[in-house]
């Protein structure tokens, strides 16, 4: 799809209503037929793929072609359970928890920094016989999903990114307490456990509510269990995961980037106060099939978790389905 295409399409739509989201005027041509997912579905439905790097935790709803879900930090792959639910009768969902990062099992020695982990992506993907995927990501995600596209360009149909690291904000300065933490060993203790231990104030101003999440009841408490209880029982792998990202993995990314024929969108939060507003203008610029911006008003970091509608009709309109 040509980008005056793209946006000839997006006129069509109707004006911003609350927090930035709009309404679709397409109805869905198929319906889910599974429940929604809650934690307990989730861990239910969770399997464990065995690789070189690991046993790699996923989710895999849908069939036909595959979509591929990459997760921020602190979070897993539970992030994305409302996304799955919309887009699961579109596309083989599949949502995997980074290495160091929620129930996947890292093998012994094995590196938890982003190159790693874009391999271990194209292993697993190997494992699950995918060939090609279209590419959604958030936060660190969507670093590792730039790396991902340079790496492997053949592999990716499709790429949607949410608020991330781009070229000039990796890491973005106010990951440097975290990482200042994480390199004396006391980020979980100091941050995570708390959290983990009282809901309420995980859900604070100054918790992790508060810092990446819109709305003031989010994270929910299921969320919260299932989110860091991984984390704090396994401090060393959390930290090696945050130590990793203290270095610019996307250095050079732009004239990479540019040289990229794939379909690429942009849906940023403009009330995230991790990464900074530009990133999604720097997107744009960069890759050199990008089919616009759209911004969500006032939405944090982890959006696409309390916004799933806004993904789903994005992604459904990035593959015409």
């Amino acid at each position: 799809m040509h980008r005056r295409d793209f946006l000839a399409l997006a006129s069509g739509t109707m004006a911003l209503i609350a927090l930035g989201v709009r309404a679709s005027t397409r109805e869905p041509t198929r319906v889910a037929t599974s429940e929604p997912l809650d934690a307990a579905a989730y861990r239910a439905q969770r399997r464990l793929a065995t690789t070189r790097f690991g046993r790699i935790a996923y989710l895999e709803r849908g069939s036909g072609a595959a979509a591929l879900f990459l997760h921020g930090f602190p979070l897993n792959s539970f992030q994305w359970r409302g996304v799955i639910d919309r887009l699961s009768p579109y596309r083989r969902c599949i949502a995997p928890d980074m290495l160091g990062l929620g129930y996947t099992e890292v093998a012994t020695g094995q590196s938890v920094a982003p190159d790693a982990q874009v391999e271990m992506l194209a292993e697993l993907l190997d494992t699950l016989g995918v060939a090609t995927v279209d590419l959604i990501a958030n936060d660190s995600g969507g670093a590792i999903a730039q790396m991902f596209l340079v790496r492997y360009p053949h592999r990716v149909r499709t790429v949607l990114l949410t608020n991330c690291d781009t070229e000039h904000d990796c890491p973005p300065p106010a990951l440097l307490p975290v990482l200042e933490l994480a390199r004396k060993g006391e980020f979980v203790a100091k941050w995570l456990a708390p959290w983990l231990a009282d809901k309420t104030l995980a859900r604070s101003p100054q918790g992790l509510g508060g810092m990446t999440f819109t709305h003031p009841h989010n994270p929910s408490d299921e969320a919260i269990e299932y989110y860091l209880s991984p984390l704090v029982a396994n401090p060393d792998r959390t930290h090696a995961y945050a130590i990793a990202l203290d270095r610019n993995w996307l250095e050079g990314f732009g004239v990479r980037l540019r040289s990229s024929k794939v379909p690429a969108r942009i849906v940023w939060g403009t009330g995230d106060t991790i990464f900074s507003a530009e990133g999604a203008d720097y997107l744009d610029r960069s890759f050199g099939n990008s089919l616009g911006v759209r911004r969500v008003t006032g939405a944090k970091l982890f959006f696409p978790e309390e916004f799933p509608d806004v993904i789903a009709e994005e992604a459904r309109r990035l593959w015409n389905v």
